[in-house]
Formats: structure tokens, C-alpha cells, sequence
């Protein structure tokens, strides 16, 4: 997912719980990241934390971002996320847990992790 990500200069990590690996990495590489999450999650150095829920959104929060991630999204997440990401017109990039499949229409790439899927912005 990492390769897909760091070409942007700032993004959003939908649920960033407890693994914050991807998010230390792309803040390593100069990529600006704010994890959030409904329950305040400690982050590491040069990640920005927000306490936020993404089905009933503060909108403010995302603007300015140019791709809203997440890792292994519940399907009754899809639908919000993508509605965030099209309201302040950025890329949407996820994963789902196991055999879940994506609620909301995207395209399918490839990746060591198993299947991301992304939904790229129509920025007009």
C-alpha cells in the first residue's frame, strides 16, 4: 500500500486503531499523515491525530487532503469514506478483512498485502 501512497503529500488514515506502521512510513518519506480514529489512538512522531467519525464526519478535518486510506475497512464503512473523500475531492484507497468485497465501486490493483482497492477523484 505503501507504494501507492507516498506519491501524495498528504493524506488521512481512516481507523488508524493501533497499527501504525504504514502511517510511520509515510510520514518518514515527508508524506503529511493525520490518523483517525472514534477512540484516541497514540501515533507516532510526525503523524497528526484527530479524533473523528468518519459516518458522521467533520468535514474541516479532511479538506486540503489529497487520498483518504484505509486498512482492512468494515463494508459498512465503504459508503462514508467514499463520500468524504468525494466531498473534498480526494483519491480513496482501501483494504477489507478476508473475503470482504467492496461496497462502493472501485478499481482492483494488486498489492503484497492481497487486493487495494482505490477510487480516484474526479477533480474536474
Amino acid at each position: 500500500m505503501f507504494d501507492h501512497l507516498h506519491r501524495y503529500d498528504r493524506v488521512l488514515e481512516v481507523g488508524i486503531g493501533r497499527r501504525t506502521d504504514l502511517a510511520a512510513a509515510l510520514a518518514a518519506d515527508g508524506v503529511s499523515v493525520t490518523g483517525i480514529d472514534v477512540h484516541r489512538r497514540e501515533v507516532p512522531e510526525g503523524v497528526t491525530f484527530v479524533r473523528d467519525d468518519i459516518v458522521d464526519p467533520d468535514r474541516s478535518v479532511y479538506e486540503g487532503c489529497e487520498a483518504i486510506y484505509a486498512r482492512n475497512l468494515p463494508p459498512e464503512l465503504h459508503r462514508p469514506a467514499l463520500e468524504v473523500a468525494r466531498a473534498v475531492g480526494a483519491d480513496f484507497l482501501f483494504t477489507t478483512l478476508g473475503g470482504d468485497q467492496p461496497a462502493v465501486p472501485v478499481e482492483r490493483k494488486t498489492i503484497r498485502e492481497g487486493t487495494l482497492y482505490v477510487v480516484v477523484a474526479d477533480r474536474g
